[in-house]
């Protein structure tokens, strides 16, 4: 038996989409011992496939405990910086697969909730109304520019289903405390197990390109979900309705595009808008909704 080590580097909507590598890499391993080191061990919690997830720097005398004399495999790979991901051409978990030299064979995402988690968080967010869940603003915590247009929905937007669905449902953001909030909605911060019971308990759900797509997907909960920058061929899930931006109205200026034509932390020049009202058609979001 050996070690096989595999490093996800990255936000915690990529660690939920490795989760799709990692069946793939047990299934042609299944013999060995599979350790992730991410910067989200809980996502890997209860996974039939893992079996040990450490934080980067959590596990004292790691290379002690699992690489010194023992036979091992490191997949310490980046998937972001290869030929086909570059130029869009895959989806990410297949290029992951080739990068690890593991058959891709449709492995999607999984997310492991035992029974105690769901009943805990399902009577923490109990609703009289029918939850309807958003995810609207995504990136690291403490960046300069709150509100990316690669990747965020308008509030606008956000505003106009606001509108449309506040009498019936309760409308519920998933949010962290530095990103912008809205009136008429329950905003919630809760660890990754929360907010993946609540994707299961919503009836509707509206996310953009971020962790709650991929959890969404995990969980075989069909969301719809708007894409700018990002294409969902390459970061997305067949089960959802992915609702592409409009075609641009302009050209940003793209002097600092090096492997990715836009900067997915929405850089301000590159900006391919006269203004955000052209970015989506709210009635087509409000009816992929209703479905």
């Amino acid at each position: 038996m050996k070690n096989i080590i595999f490093q996800i580097n990255g936000g915690i909507g990529k660690s939920i989409l490795s989760t799709a590598v990692c069946k793939a890499i047990k299934k042609k391993y299944p013999n060995d011992k599979l350790i992730v080191v991410s910067g989200y061990p809980d996502v890997f919690t209860n996974s039939k496939d893992v079996d040990m997830a450490f934080s980067f720097g959590q596990e004292g005398y790691f290379y002690t405990k699992y690489i010194e004399n023992q036979e091992i495999k490191i997949m310490a790979l980046e998937p972001y910086v290869v030929t086909e991901h570059i130029l869009q051409s895959e989806h990410l978990i297949e290029t992951w697969c080739k990068l690890c030299d593991v058959p891709y064979n449709g492995e999607q995402p999984e997310v492991f909730i035992n029974d105690r988690e769901r009943t805990f968080f399902q009577e923490k967010y109990k609703s009289e109304k029918p939850i309807l869940l958003m995810q609207t603003n995504g990136g690291a915590e403490q960046q300069q520019v709150k509100y990316s247009w690669a990747r965020d929905i308008p509030r606008h937007v956000v505003q106009a289903v606001i509108n449309e669905f506040s009498n019936d449902y309760n409308i519920v953001h998933i949010k962290r405390d530095d990103q912008y909030g809205f009136d008429g909605t329950f905003a919630v911060t809760d660890n990754f197990k929360g907010i993946a019971v609540l994707i299961e308990m919503s009836e509707k759900r509206l996310f953009m390109d971020s962790f709650a797509q991929h959890t969404a997907a995990a969980l075989n909960k069909p969301s719809s979900v708007l894409w700018i920058a990002n294409k969902p061929e390459v970061f997305g899930y067949e089960v959802h309705d992915n609702i592409i931006s409009n075609p641009f109205t302009t050209k940003g200026d793209l002097k600092n595009s090096y492997f990715g034509k836009f900067n997915i932390g929405g850089a301000l020049e590159e900006f391919p808008f006269n203004n955000e009202l052209e970015i989506f058609d709210v009635e087509k979001i409000i009816a992929s909704l209703k479905k």
